[in-house]
């Protein structure tokens, strides 16, 4: 992607405007030129098409549940549900009848286009839907969308007799009309949601799946107006479905297996320096500061206490480090650090500092870095300028949802009238990197409370 984000998005705009163009001339000619052949008879090309379409899908959903067993993003959720089921759908009603001879009868070819309507359902609604889920998320999401498409289909077979002739020499079903117009609807809210999300995130993936929807949504069109019924021709819809998984596929591809683990490795990299710098090293400082006084003849007895001291806190935040660049889940080691601190920092008796974590609340790795940090720089930035005697830490549940808080009984402040410091500032941004919401309440004389609400 390029450095500047405004001009990749201007690239991406005008080539999107210039495919729409091309693909809306090409639909005017074809519907404005009736002697202009629309399908072809080619039975095994059509065969071979739906392959293809089958197994494209099945690696399109098996990239995005691998970058959603890394991030836990509900957006790969739903794409890897969506392509999977479209996937199954095409494998199991245009492909599985048609193996032994056999043509595809009412039940399939209905069960066919629910299946591409679900599959788009999840597709369209996955750049609108922010936030995070846990690993058993993508497991429950499609085993319940295998089931209603399993039920569709028992329901189908139960009422075949009842349902609309896919008869390529009869007048085209109004249903089948409406549900392919649904489809070209679901595909242009795919197209202007993925597009969205690129102008604001420029993320490379958005853009591939801005492209491919733009090619969904006019091979849907096609089908609206020239629908191809017989399951032994192809149209011009399926070869625009078929170029549309290709460039889906690609783009995924690149996007996921480049562009998106090379940046987790980045920022990986960043984050712990950033952690080793904000932590180890200062405590390490502090071990050669002490070592140093006591090389120069400080009093014995004072100063290796003080060596001890920053000695074991520079152990815990060498194992916190480490803690950084693990996956592992659970909170003992997080407990633990953040114990230890809260004890290093009320060690001279000056201040008081009451900790309740909830066992139940589970942290992410990443979370748990940031969130130790935030409690570290609240704690010191009361410590330093609050005045306080007594301070809060709270990490618990309320109404389904995870928060941290850190009060003080100290002066307080008039937010309108003092400036934000560094340390609120870091704050801020480290709340920003969770995805989390940050609150700050303070009132000269009445203390402070800071409270972040952890993504859902």
């Amino acid at each position: 992607m390029r450095q500047d984000g405004r001009d990749d998005f201007q690239a991406w705009l005008w080539g999107e405007i210039l495919l729409i163009g091309l693909l809306g001339a090409a639909l005017a000619l074809f519907l404005t030129r009736s002697d202009l052949q629309t399908e072809f008879s080619l039975p095994q090309a059509g065969l071979v098409l739906q392959t293809i379409m089958a197994f494209a899908g099945a690696i399109i959903a098996l990239l995005a549940g691998i970058r959603y067993a890394v991030e836990g993003r509900r957006l790969d959720l739903l794409l890897c549900t969506g392509f999977l089921i479209g996937s199954l759908s095409i494998a199991a009603f245009s492909i599985a009848p048609v193996l032994n001879g056999d043509p595809v009868y009412r039940p399939e070819g209905w069960a066919g286009v629910i299946g591409r309507l679900l599959a788009w359902v999840f597709i369209a609604a996955a750049p609108f839907v922010g936030g995070r889920s846990g690993p058993r998320a993508l497991a429950n999401t499609v085993v319940l969308a295998c089931a209603i498409l399993a039920v569709s289909w028992v329901g189908l077979r139960s009422y075949a007799s009842e349902l609309p002739a896919l008869d390529p020499n009869a007048e085209t079903p109004g249903l089948l009309t409406g549900s392919l117009a649904a489809q070209a609807l679901l595909n242009l809210l795919a197209l202007v949601g993925f597009g969205k999300r690129f102008f604001e995130r420029r993320e490379d993936l958005d853009r591939w799946l801005a492209l491919g929807a733009t090619l969904m949504l006019f091979a849907s069109l096609h089908y609206v107006f020239t629908p191809v019924l017989a399951a032994s021709s192809v149209s011009r819809g399926d070869f625009l479905r078929v170029l549309a998984y290709g460039l889906l596929l690609a783009g995924a591809w690149r996007a996921i297996s480049y562009a998106e683990f090379g940046r987790a490795v980045a920022e990986e990299r960043a984050r712990v320096a950033r952690e080793i710098h904000d932590g180890l090293a200062q405590y390490l400082f502090a071990v050669s500061t002490h070592a140093t006084m006591l090389q120069n003849g400080a009093p014995q007895e004072e100063t290796i206490a003080k060596l001890r001291q920053a000695a074991d806190a520079a152990q815990q935040e060498a194992r916190f480090a480490i803690l950084a660049l693990s996956t592992a889940a659970g909170n003992a080691p997080f407990d633990a650090a953040l114990s230890r601190y809260i004890e290093f920092l009320t060690a001279d008796g000056q201040f008081e500092v009451d900790l309740e974590i909830d066992p139940t609340v589970r942290l992410a790795p990443d979370e748990q870095i940031e969130v130790f940090r935030i409690v570290q720089e609240g704690l010191a930035n009361v410590r330093k300028h609050a005045n306080a005697r007594r301070a809060e830490v709270i990490i618990g549940m309320r109404a389904n949802e995870r928060f941290v808080s850190v009060r003080d009984d100290g002066e307080g402040f008039d937010g309108q009238a003092t400036a934000a410091g560094q340390g609120l500032k870091n704050i801020r941004a480290r709340t920003e990197n969770i995805e989390g919401g940050l609150t700050l309440t303070s009132k000269p004389g009445l203390g402070t409370a800071l409270e972040v609400v952890l993504r859902t």
